[in-house]
C-alpha cells in the first residue's frame, strides 16, 4: 500500500509538470505569435568559421570569410527583398538611408589602425552583444593616438543580420579574441604592453581573456584591462532563455526563437534578439564568474593586471552588483578602479524616481576602506547640474572631491548600459549630434511625439540614454592608465594616479 501511494505521488507529480510545461510552451508560442513576423534577415545565418578553425587560422583568414560573409549577405539577403521591404529605414535595402554598405569606412567589418611611428603598445577592443565594432571605435582611435596598435574584431554573429546570432556561440567570440590578441603582438613585431578594452559582452570577453592567460604561458598576458558595462553578470531570465526557443524546432513556431523582432532601422546595431544570445551570454557569463572564483581560491588571481571599469550605477542589460560582488570583490590590491556614474541627483523629475534610485550607489558599494579604488561621478549638490567626482583610493576611508567641467544635461535622470561608450557629439548615438544625419538617422537626438501605441517599437526605444556626458573625463582616466604603459613599474604608477 506504501508503494502504491509513492507511486500515485509521483505520477501524480510527473502529470502536474507535463500539464505546466505545456502551459508555459502554449503560452510562449501564442507570446511570440502576437509579434511582428520574422523576416529575412531574421532567417538568413552567415556562414562563420567555427572556434576551432579561428584558432588555427590568421587574422587574413578571418578578414577573407568576413569578406565572404558580406558578399553572400549583398546576393543571398539584401538581393531578395519584397518591394515592401524596400524601406527608407530598413538597413537591408540598399537604397534604404541607413544601408552600412553607403557609408565609409562600414564599421560593422572588422578594423585596424596603426599609429604613425613606432608603435609603443597593442590594444584589443570587443564590442558588445547584437553591437559591431563602431561601439569601441572612438576609444581605439585614441589608442592610436597615443602610439598603440588598435585591433578590432568584427565578433562572430554581428555585423551582418540578426538571424547569424541563432547560430553563434561564445566559444567563439574567445577565440576570436586569441585571434586579435595574436594579430596584435604580431603587428607589434616585438613584446609590447597589452591593453585589453572591452565594452559589456566584451567586457566579459576582455576579462575572461586575461584570466586565460593566468593559466596558458602560450596568451600573452594584458598590462591592463579597460571595461565599460561589462556583462559579469546577467538577468537570471538569460539562464532558461533557451527553454523558451523550443518550440521553434517546430517550423510553424519559428518565431519563439526570438524575445524581440523589431524593425532594423540602425546601421551598426540589431535591434532584434534572439533567444540564443540571451543564452550564450548567460553562459559566458557563468563561466567568467566560475573562472575567477577558482582562481581566487588557487591564489593566481595575485598577477591579474589593474582592472579600470566604468560603470552606469543603473544598467537594465547587465547587473551593475555583479561588477561589484563578482568582479571586484575578488581583485588584488594592484591599482584597479571602478568608476561608478550616479543618477542626476538633480533632476527635475526626481518625483517619478523609484524609491531605490537615490541610494543606489551607496547600497552598491561596500564600506571604505576597499582593496580597488573608487570613483562616483555625481552632482556637486543635489540641486545644481555641475559634475564631481567623489573619488576613494584603495585602502582609504577619506573621500576626495574632484570638481568637472561637466554638467548633467537638464532631461537626462540617469546614464544607460548603451549610453557609456559615446560622446554626446556622435553622429549616430549624441544627444547634440555633430553631423546630424551622417549615417542616415541620429538615434540620441530623437523625441518622437504621438501616441505611444501607433509604433512598433516600445516607447523606451527613443527614451534612453545613448550618449555619456562624461565621456571627456571617462578618457582623460583611460589615459592616464595609457601614460603608465611605458614606465618600468606600471602597477606602481597607476597606484599613484590621483
Amino acid at each position: 500500500m506504501r508503494h502504491l501511494t509513492l507511486f500515485a505521488l509521483v505520477k501524480k507529480t510527473v502529470l502536474t509538470l507535463v500539464v505546466l510545461a505545456l502551459c508555459f510552451f502554449i503560452g510562449r508560442i501564442y507570446q511570440s505569435e502576437q509579434g511582428a513576423p520574422l523576416h529575412r534577415w531574421h532567417t538568413w545565418s552567415a556562414d562563420e568559421m567555427s572556434p576551432d578553425e579561428i584558432d588555427h587560422a590568421s587574422f587574413a583568414d578571418y578578414l577573407s570569410r568576413e569578406e565572404a560573409i558580406f558578399r553572400d549577405m549583398k546576393t543571398s539577403l539584401n538581393g531578395t527583398l519584397r518591394a515592401d521591404e524596400k524601406t527608407a529605414m530598413n538597413r537591408y535595402s540598399a537604397q534604404s538611408q541607413v544601408y552600412p554598405a553607403r557609408f565609409k569606412p562600414d564599421w560593422n567589418r572588422s578594423f585596424i589602425l596603426l599609429p604613425d611611428g613606432k608603435p609603443v603598445g597593442a590594444a584589443v577592443l570587443l564590442h558588445g552583444l547584437t553591437d559591431s565594432p563602431y561601439s569601441v571605435r572612438y576609444l581605439a582611435e585614441d589608442y592610436r593616438e597615443k602610439g598603440f596598435i588598435a585591433v578590432v574584431p568584427r565578433l562572430p554573429g554581428h555585423g551582418t543580420a540578426p538571424g547569424s546570432l541563432t547560430a553563434v556561440n561564445w566559444e567563439s567570440w574567445m577565440a576570436t579574441t586569441r585571434l586579435a590578441v595574436r594579430e596584435a603582438m604580431r603587428l607589434a613585431g616585438s613584446p609590447l604592453p597589452l591593453h585589453m578594452v572591452g565594452y559589456s559582452n566584451g567586457g566579459a570577453l576582455a576579462m575572461k581573456y586575461a584570466l586565460e592567460s593566468l593559466d596558458d604561458s602560450a596568451l600573452t598576458r594584458p598590462q591592463q584591462i579597460v571595461l565599460l558595462s561589462p556583462m559579469v553578470g546577467v538577468n537570471g531570465y538569460a539562464r532558461f532563455a533557451g527553454i523558451a526557443g523550443w518550440p521553434a524546432w517546430f517550423p510553424a513556431f519559428a518565431r519563439t526563437a526570438w524575445l524581440n523582432v523589431l524593425p532594423e532601422y540602425n546601421p551598426f546595431k540589431y535591434n532584434s534578439f534572439p533567444v540564443n544570445a540571451a543564452r550564450q551570454s548567460w553562459q559566458l557569463t557563468q563561466a567568467l564568474q566560475s573562472q575567477i572564483v577558482q582562481l581566487s581560491r588557487n591564489g593566481k588571481l595575485a598577477a591579474l593586471p589593474p582592472v579600470l571599469t566604468f560603470q552606469s550605477v543603473t544598467d537594465a542589460t547587465v547587473s551593475t552588483p555583479a561588477v561589484v560582488n563578482a568582479l571586484y570583490h575578488y581583485l588584488p590590491v594592484n591599482g584597479s578602479r571602478l568608476v561608478i556614474f550616479d543618477i542626476n541627483q538633480a533632476a527635475n523629475i526626481s518625483a517619478l524616481f523609484r524609491e531605490a534610485l537615490p541610494g543606489a550607489v551607496e547600497r552598491l558599494l561596500p564600506s571604505a576602506p576597499r582593496h580597488y579604488g573608487t570613483v562616483v561621478i555625481t552632482n556637486e549638490t543635489s540641486s545644481t547640474l555641475r559634475a564631481v567626482a567623489r573619488v576613494t583610493s584603495a585602502g582609504e576611508v577619506r573621500v576626495k572631491t574632484q570638481p568637472l567641467a561637466l554638467s548633467w544635461p537638464q532631461d537626462m535622470f540617469s546614464l544607460s548600459h548603451i549610453a557609456v561608450p559615446f560622446p554626446v557629439n556622435d553622429s549616430l548615438y549624441g544627444l547634440q549630434p555633430a553631423a546630424p544625419g551622417r549615417f542616415g538617422i541620429s538615434l540620441g537626438a530623437m523625441a518622437l511625439r504621438g501616441e505611444s501605441a501607433s509604433l512598433n517599437v516600445g516607447a523606451e526605444a527613443f527614451m534612453r540614454a545613448t550618449s555619456n556626458p562624461f565621456f571627456d573625463d571617462m578618457m582623460a582616466r583611460v589615459n592616464q592608465y595609457i601614460a603608465c604603459s611605458g614606465q618600468a613599474d606600471y602597477v606602481a604608477c597607476v597606484k599613484a594616479l590621483p
